[in-house]
C-alpha cells in the first residue's frame, strides 16, 4: 500500500506542493531542499518537530523564521 499525499503549504512566494506522506516532518524538508532550522512546520494549530511523523491527507505550513533583537546599548542613538 503507498502513502498519499500531504499537502505543503510554503511562503515567500506562497505556493503549495503534494508530497508522499507517512513519514517524518525532517525527510519531506529534505525533498524539499529546505533547512530544517530555517522553517516553523505548523500543522492544523500544531507546531511540529523534524522528527513527527504527518500522515496522508494532512496539510503542513512551513513558515520561515524571522529572528532579530535589539541592538547593543552602545548602538543605541543618543537622543540629546
Amino acid at each position: 500500500m503507498t502513502a498519499g499525499p500531504v499537502k505543503v503549504i510554503l511562503r515567500n512566494p506562497r505556493r503549495e506542493v503534494d508530497v508522499v506522506g507517512n513519514r517524518r516532518v525532517k525527510d519531506i524538508l529534505r525533498e524539499l531542499e529546505i533547512i530544517p532550522e530555517t522553517v516553523l512546520v505548523i500543522c492544523g494549530d500544531d507546531l511540529v518537530t523534524a522528527d513527527q511523523v504527518v500522515r496522508e491527507g494532512d496539510t503542513i505550513e512551513l513558515r520561515p523564521v524571522m529572528s532579530g533583537g535589539a541592538r547593543a546599548r552602545d548602538e543605541v542613538p543618543q537622543v540629546r
